[in-house]
């Protein structure tokens, strides 16, 4: 069990931590024709959009109440009624996701009240719907805001089943399976965790469905003031139609629950799926529900990975890596280190979560950079894992760094690599092999005798006494 180390330095130098607004926001990113209405000023909603933009490379239809100084102090639920009424008039979506920023909080704005005067004014836009999120900036991280908008999205759009559990094929007569796709799986991931999903003769119905809406494809439309693709609505209410849930990293466990005791859909909890453990578990509960065998295409790509950690393990065993990620992420990289006999010797997370008391690492510090390069210096790290924020970090090091997380604004590709399953960690043992290799050398010294004369100095004594017998013979 690592030890937590908690903060106590008065400043936060070298940020690890992304705002929860953030993470909200992705998670409505993942709802078809969606658009994310953040209850502050332009600058929050400024900061999120451009680090959303440069990680995945796409458009993002985010806005914002606009506060200013004057319904800061006069009161700011005009603005968010104002905002609703102009986006469903303008942009014509199904859902407005209304994540609440530390101004507004700070303020006190009743955002509940402010979408029932909405709803009473503006009858005519009552098919839209509209879910508030409390996701103030001093509160959490992006990991935390991600879990509560899924959480709310179940209260406001999943109907009551009283509990009971009543399961119905879809209309292609396959059983549905739900999957709570925690913040850890990039859109990547998703798609790949869907298609295993599919081997098995099963549908899946991802929340929220990142990788139909930002896997970076061309749309159709040249232009949407709307997210493109992402789970229908209509899918959530049918959540309580299918035979089990997924429920993918700890943080999503609370709102897992919440569709268990609306719904009674039985759900299956994975930290992560890394490794070739995890894997597995998924495999054998996948195979127990569909009551298929395992593909033979999985089995042969069980077989490669195995072959990666021979393969991997002279470079890999014993190697000190640092760790800068959010709670799941550090827990599921530092347990899949373990696994294949690396050392976890400086992990830090921007915020506590109990998963953190579980990972792979003798202490986990709740900082920022500037303590994981402290630590990562004093405990002698050979490679970091981060995003794109601990580059510098990496660089006063002098270690490689593998990006992992959001975000990974200074790198292509970051959303669209899958690191989960058996190919993805096949791929991410030889992404960390070939980085520590490409940064140095590991090997056996090659032994030279104490009482062996230097190449370069018998070179030099064999020129001196050649240039000594020509001056003789001269």
């Amino acid at each position: 069990m690592a030890t937590i180390i908690r903060r106590r330095k008065a400043l936060t130098v070298q940020p690890l931590r992304t705002s929860p607004i953030v993470g909200a926001a992705l998670a409505f990113l993942g709802i078809h024709r969606a658009i994310p209405l953040l209850h502050g000023s332009q600058g929050c909603s400024a900061f999120s959009k451009i680090f959303l933009i440069q990680h995945f490379r796409e458009p993002m239809p985010l806005h914002t109440t606009a506060m200013d100084q004057v319904s800061t102090i006069m009161g700011a639920e005009d603005n968010v009624v104002e905002a609703l009424a102009t986006l469903c008039a303008k942009a014509a979506p199904e859902l407005i996701g209304i994540p609440t920023t530390g101004l507004s909080e700070t303020q006190g704005s009743d955002v509940e009240r402010a979408v029932k005067a909405f709803r009473c004014h503006y009858p005519q836009w009552g098919h839209v719907a509209v879910v508030p999120v409390s996701t103030p900036d001093y509160n959490g991280s992006l990991e935390s805001g991600y879990a509560r908008a899924v959480q709310a999205l179940i209260e406001n759009l999943v109907p009551e089943g009283m509990g009971v559990h009543r399961p119905k094929p879809s209309g292609n007569g396959r059983w549905r399976i739900n999957v709570l796709a925690g913040s850890l799986l990039s859109p990547g991931d998703v798609e790949a965790l869907q298609a295993m999903i599919e081997a098995f003769g099963l549908e899946p119905r991802v929340l929220p469905d990142l990788a139909d809406a930002l896997d970076g494809h061309l749309a159709a439309e040249d232009f949407s003031p709307t997210t493109v693709g992402g789970l229908p609505i209509s899918y959530l209410k049918q959540l309580g139609e299918a035979i089990a849930t997924l429920v993918i990293g700890p943080s999503l466990y609370g709102a897992a629950a919440y569709l268990r005791a609306r719904t009674g859909v039985p759900e299956y909890r994975f930290e992560h799926l890394l490794g070739l453990d995890a894997t597995d578990h998924l495999l054998l509960v996948l195979r127990t529900l569909s009551g298929r065998a395992v593909p033979q295409r999985l089995e042969r790509h069980r077989s490669q990975l195995q072959d990666a950690m021979l393969d991997t393990h002279f470079v890999l065993g014993g190697r000190r890596i640092a760790l800068a990620l959010e709670p799941d992420h550090l827990n599921a990289l530092s347990g899949f280190l373990s696994s294949i006999g690396a050392l976890t010797v400086a992990a830090v997370a921007p915020t506590y979560a109990p998963v953190l008391e579980g990972a792979a690492s003798a202490a986990v510090k709740l900082g920022d950079l500037e303590d994981l390069e402290a630590l990562a210096r004093a405990n002698g790290a050979e490679l970091v894992i981060g995003s794109s924020h601990a580059v510098e970090t990496a660089a006063a090091l002098g270690v490689p760094l593998l990006r992992a997380g959001f975000p990974q604004y200074d790198w292509f590709g970051g959303a669209s690599r899958s690191l989960i399953g058996y190919r993805g960690s096949q791929l991410l043992l030889f992404e960390l092999a070939n980085l520590l290799n490409a940064h140095r050398h590991r090997g056996v010294a090659p032994y030279r005798s104490r009482y062996a004369q230097k190449p370069e100095y018998q070179a030099g004594e064999r020129s001196d006494e050649r240039a000594a017998a020509s001056a003789h013979r001269g």
